[in-house]
């Protein structure tokens, strides 16, 4: 009895057995169909890529969009100039040879624009100080003589007005005419007024030179660089911003060269000129100094006096 029930088992357990494998057969050959005929296709068109699995394709794609991304960054960042490649030393460096010497050239105007400025400032402010105390000592003097007493051996314009004045009064001994002698000194007065006008004013052309001028020379450096710069694009065939950029910029620091330089020059003479008439009325009141004082000696009739003073 009990070899019967094991031979039963054993008998349902292999036909259990051969109806599973008679399932898995119709599923192998649904999965070896696509796979034959893929092989079939591959080996009918040698040159078609072999199908690459649905699982695999997004991550393909991720792949190749990250490296695209990765080379227009890299082409934005070839083509897009730094902050320190457009600081203006960097700017004047990489600039064409001809837009160097203006730059050059309008940076040296500026330095003797400046070294002016501080020259005539010092000088004026002399000068100025210097007459305007000679004057003060003057104002109570009766005579020629006690005026040169007074100023000593100072030397300002008003002590060669006042040396003029005894000059001609000696050349003129002996003659009865003091409307002449007054005619001759005031000729005098007004060449000494002039030849201190004229070194007072010395360096003023320079400065109305630089500062009509400047503007126009770096315009000249702007153009010459921006031409420069549109025959880049046309050899480079581009229209991109970013690599005409730094060209035009370096045109356009010409321009802001010659406007730093143009720009104190003029405010600089404006200012001396007012200065300038200030100091010439000064010597104006010197020379009316000098010339009222030897009118005061010609009518106390000391001619013969003035002569001996001045030998």
């Amino acid at each position: 009895m009990f070899r019967t029930i094991l031979n039963w088992v054993t008998a349902l357990a292999i036909l259990s057995q051969a109806g599973v494998a008679l399932a898995q057969q119709p599923a192998q050959a649904q999965q070896q169909a696509p796979a034959a005929s893929q092989a079939l296709t591959q080996q009918e068109n040698p040159t078609q890529a072999p199908a690459v699995p649905a699982s695999a394709a997004p991550v393909a794609a991720s792949a190749s969009a990250a490296a695209d991304a990765a080379d227009a960054d890299s082409a934005a960042k070839a083509l897009k100039p730094s902050l320190h490649e457009l600081s203006p030393w960097s700017m004047f460096l990489s600039a064409d040879i001809l837009v160097k010497i203006v730059m050059s050239g309008l940076a040296f105007a500026s330095l003797m624009t400046w070294t002016i400025f501080i020259g005539k400032t010092i000088e004026l402010s002399v000068i100025r100080r210097k007459l305007t105390a000679a004057l003060g000592k003057i104002r109570g003097a009766r005579s020629l003589a006690e005026a040169q007493f007074a100023l000593g051996g100072s030397d300002v314009v008003l002590s060669q007005l006042l040396d003029a004045a005894m000059q001609e009064a000696r050349l003129s001994a002996g003659i009865a005419n003091d409307g002449g002698i007054k005619e001759r000194a005031a000729s005098s007065f007004a060449e000494i007024s002039r030849a201190e006008a004229r070194r007072i004013r010395l360096g003023m052309g320079l400065l109305a030179s630089i500062g009509s001028t400047s503007p126009f020379v770096g315009l000249f450096g702007t153009v010459w660089g921006i031409m420069n710069s549109f025959i880049g694009i046309s050899k480079a065939q581009t229209t991109n911003l970013a690599v005409v950029a730094p060209g035009i910029a370096e045109a356009l620091l010409a321009t802001a060269v010659g406007l730093a330089a143009a720009i104190p020059a003029v405010l600089i003479y404006n200012h001396f000129a007012r200065v300038t008439k200030t100091y010439l009325e000064l010597v104006a009141r010197a020379s009316g100094a000098a010339a009222r004082l030897l009118s005061r000696d010609l009518d106390r009739g000391h001619r013969g006096v003035l002569a001996r003073a001045a030998e």
